[in-house]
């Protein structure tokens, strides 16, 4: 969900779709099999549609700490800073709506998108590519300094036959 729009200075802008998800996540290990892991968030998934609250079950259950204290939430993010699976449920809910269990290389998950919204990313990608352009030129900086050290450290010794 990216687009590119000229403004009217005519300059070109990069509007991206930013969703602010929360999920609860858990992992298969030991103890948990995938099955029991894709059951247990069913259940969870039952009681929020039953009008429990998100939040607090995701500080209660989820495998994801850095998200669980802050009930799930995992805030503003751009299209593909997640892993495909993710991605995919993202674009596939509508607002408010709560995912069927899903799982990704983290594990099984339930996904909810609070609000979507539009927002101007051009300075961010101007940055970016700025930035990559800095790295190219320092790249290729170092590279002609290396290529000179080997020739000032090269011995060549001239030899005439006669």
């Amino acid at each position: 969900h990216i687009h590119k729009l000229v403004d009217r200075k005519g300059e070109r802008r990069n509007i991206v779709e930013q969703t602010p998800p929360r999920h609860i996540l858990i992992q298969a290990n030991a103890v948990t099999t995938d099955e029991q892991a894709r059951d247990k968030l069913a259940r969870l998934r039952a009681r929020i549609l039953d009008g429990e609250d998100f939040a607090e079950l995701a500080r209660a259950n989820s495998a994801d700490t850095g998200s669980a204290t802050k009930g799930g939430e995992l805030g503003w993010a751009n299209p593909g800073m997640y892993v495909p699976a993710f991605e995919e449920t993202i674009a596939e809910l509508k607002t408010g709506e709560v995912s069927q269990p899903f799982k990704s290389r983290f594990g099984w998950h339930i996904l909810q998108v609070l609000e979507r919204r539009q927002h101007d990313n051009t300075e961010a990608v101007q940055r970016t590519r700025a930035h990559n352009a800095l790295r190219q030129l320092k790249a290729d900086e170092a590279f002609e300094s290396w290529l000179r050290q080997l020739r000032d450290e090269a011995y060549v010794e001239y030899r005439l036959e006669g």
